[in-house]
């Protein structure tokens, strides 16, 4: 059944970005976040209380609430890498670095969870790889390293490494609590660290300037956003991570498609060979046993 709930939690994220991207067009990435994070907020705890989950918050361990608030940290981190890189960086090239965090995933997996890694699941974890490399162009990186282009990439690559310690944090965080639950606990952390960044930096003010089409766009994008995670960290609490997470970023078959639909960002021949590579990985890694 966790293999249904890491289909879901991939189409609601590829959804997420393409509505994230049309709601940080003239709204600070930061401000996005936070608010993004209170519409995900309300949507997680709405379903603790739906499931009558709430009841179990006197169980949770020490150790576990340790774990869900640094997975919770490293979330809030994450989001706000990505959503900053999203709003200056093409959308075909920042979902790609993003999910290189699978690769980072399934090393920290078999390092600190221990699960095994076999010879055919290192042939498809190498299939994402060269995917990933062959969807970045060189010329971007180049630029971004002489510092003529923007900083998008240097964004892109903090939401993976961030991306890659939440999924392990909240496998080992989620483990002994009931999942919804699990992921509401999360959300409060990202909250509080989403709108503690927004003050610090006084842009809490740029709220009220916020159009009406562009928060009806974040707000979607918390709602698919908290969709996902619902999905995400069910499938994390029955299945292996090394195998969740790679199911999980085929949500950039979903953002490929709709950035071209709406966007008409469009992929290049090579940019095409490598999200075949990518996908063909990480459809392996599902059925490798």
């Amino acid at each position: 059944m966790w293999i249904f709930y890491a289909v879901g939690s991939a189409f609601f994220a590829g959804v997420t970005s393409i509505l994230a991207k049309c709601g940080v067009k003239n709204t600070d990435a930061n401000v996005v976040t936070a608010v993004r994070t209170v519409v995900v907020f309300l949507f997680a705890w709405l379903m603790v209380f739906l499931t009558g989950s709430w009841n179990q918050m006197g169980d949770i361990s020490g150790r576990t609430l340790i774990f869900l608030i640094l997975s919770g940290a490293a979330t809030g981190a994450s989001w706000l890498c990505y959503f900053r890189a999203l709003q200056t960086g093409n959308v075909n090239k920042v979902v790609p670095i993003d999910k290189s965090s699978t690769v980072l995933t399934i090393v920290l997996a078999l390092i600190f969870l221990k699960e095994g890694v076999s010879l055919s699941k290192a042939a498809a974890v190498f299939c994402i790889a060269a995917g990933i490399f062959l969807m970045i162009d060189k010329k971007d990186v180049q630029e971004e390293k002489e510092g003529q282009g923007s900083d998008w990439f240097l964004y892109a690559c903090g939401s993976a490494v961030f991306a890659s310690l939440t999924a392990i944090l909240g496998k080992i965080g989620i483990e002994n609590v009931e999942s919804n639950l699990g992921t509401a606990i999360r959300t409060a952390v990202v909250l509080l660290m989403a709108w503690g960044l927004v003050f610090l930096t006084g842009k809490q003010k740029e709220i009220r300037r916020i159009g009406r089409k562009e928060m009806l766009f974040i707000c979607a994008s918390g709602i698919a956003t908290g969709a996902s995670w619902l999905c995400y960290y069910r499938a994390l609490q029955e299945g292996p991570a090394s195998v969740v997470v790679p199911i999980d970023k085929l949500s950039i078959l979903i953002t490929v498609l709709f950035s071209w639909l709406v966007f008409k960002e469009r992929l290049k021949r090579k940019e095409g060979a490598g999200l075949f590579l990518l996908t063909a990985g990480t459809v392996a890694m599902a059925f490798i046993k």
